[in-house]
């Protein structure tokens, strides 16, 4: 389908997806300037939150999927927390050539204490502008994207 609807649809779509990035970039430098990165980065901290959030040890493709970084960087930033002993390697029983990832103690306790604070401060932002039903509904929107295929197969309605 080609046409006004389809342009209009798309640049709807363009301008949804420009605010969900500006609201973004926003509030990650309002994280960013708290004062609770003392012992790790942000990105740091992020690898350590994945981390606590598996059901076990990861593989680095595994983790990858789940931050924003690229495998090389990732690599280089789980070396420091090893290095650091936050974050431990070990074998992967399924494959003898593979490495799992996870928490050590001390990355456990970094990591929770790190993240009391920072989940205060996304509270924070997020109920200073939006209702307990906004919030909701952003919660919806943002898991339906997150579910969706990474790469529409049909870019004829996405046209602009």
């Amino acid at each position: 389908m080609h046409g006004p609807a389809s342009t209009a649809r798309g640049q709807l779509a363009n301008d949804a997806w420009e605010a969900l990035l500006t609201a973004h970039a926003g509030l990650m430098k309002q994280f960013a300037a708290e004062d609770i990165w003392d012992d790790v980065s942000m990105r740091e901290y992020d690898v350590l939150y994945t981390l606590s959030k598996g059901p076990g040890p990861l593989r680095l493709g595994d983790l990858n999927r789940h931050v924003l970084l690229s495998q090389p960087a990732l690599s280089r930033l789980v070396d420091r927390l090893a290095e650091r002993g936050l974050v431990e390697r070990c074998a992967d029983p399924a494959d003898g050539r593979g490495v799992r990832l996870s928490l050590t103690d001390a990355g456990r306790v970094v990591q929770r204490r790190i993240g009391r604070q920072h989940a205060r401060g996304v509270a924070r932002a997020m109920t200073a502008g939006l209702t307990a039903a906004e919030l909701a509904q952003l919660e919806t929107i943002c898991r339906k994207l997150a579910a969706a295929p990474m790469a529409a197969t049909d870019t004829s309605e996405v046209l602009i």
